[in-house]
């Protein structure tokens, strides 16, 4: 049986897609067939490919709010939360003070 490995000639890559391959060689342990299939997968992203390879996941967006008061009742909604979550904590654990 014949082995057959892809071999990928890099100078017949166009420069940018060249340098993309060289940053990814130099950041990772990749080989060039590797680093040009993952360079592939992600569109041609070489940070995603050095990210994936570091396994930093991808930051989620944060929730927008519409206007400042739905962020201002939000805040005083958590706080009440935190503090009757901690209130009904302590009168659990008989920590209350009897008024």
């Amino acid at each position: 049986m014949e082995d057959k490995t892809l071999t990928i000639d890099i100078a017949a890559l166009d420069d940018d897609t060249n340098n993309k391959v060289n940053i990814i060689l130099g950041q990772t342990d990749y080989t060039q067939e590797i680093a040009l299939e993952k360079l592939k997968e992600c569109n041609y992203d070489h940070i995603k490919v050095i990210k994936g390879f570091l396994g930093i996941a991808e930051k989620k967006a944060p929730e927008k709010v519409a206007s400042v008061n739905q962020e201002i009742y939000k805040q005083i909604r958590h706080n009440l939360n935190s503090i009757m979550r901690d209130y009904n904590i302590r009168k659990e654990n008989g920590e209350t003070k009897n008024v």
